[in-house]
């Protein structure tokens, strides 16, 4: 994961750009996984983590209606939190990740191990993933931290490589 974050950090640099985090079942796993790497204040500029629902409304202006009608484990919610991160910082780029790490709290149209991603650039278009992942709830939330760091390399043009 160090190796993955450190060229996320070579990437941003090499952009000018700054990262926000919006997570919720990562719980900060990614801003974690980023501050692991010496020098990232100069690319990192904070993170939310927005596990509730009242937190995404509060922190990120996720819209109330939009978790009333799609749930926190959405495509429309994780573009709102992208865009709220945006907003809500000095960054250019930001992540989100909302999901089900498990091991209760799936459901028949939201199992364990479904996880929302997006990822955002300033002034830019937005992505969205979701990913069924599988395992126990740390492996799930460390392969999610994983694949939110490697779609900002993505959006950055990047090739990930891990060792």
């Amino acid at each position: 994961m160090n190796q993955l974050a450190a060229q996320l950090g070579a990437a941003l640099q090499e952009h000018g750009m700054m990262l926000a985090t919006a997570e919720s079942c990562t719980g900060g796993g990614v801003a974690s996984a980023v501050t692991e790497i010496a020098g990232s204040s100069g690319w990192f500029d904070r993170g939310f983590v927005t596990y509730s629902n009242q937190a995404k409304v509060d922190m990120l202006g996720v819209s109330p209606d939009t978790l009333a009608r799609f749930g926190a484990v959405s495509e429309a919610t994780v573009r709102e939190m992208v865009d709220g991160a945006l907003r809500q910082s000095q960054a250019q780029v930001a992540l989100s990740v909302s999901g089900i790490a498990g091991p209760g709290g799936g459901t028949a149209e939201k199992p364990v191990g479904m996880v929302w991603f997006a990822w955002g650039i300033e002034e830019g278009a937005s992505v969205a993933r979701m990913h069924q992942l599988a395992g126990n709830r740390a492996e799930i939330r460390t392969q999610a931290v994983r694949i939110a760091l490697q779609g900002v390399l993505e959006l950055l043009g990047h090739r990930t490589e891990t060792a």
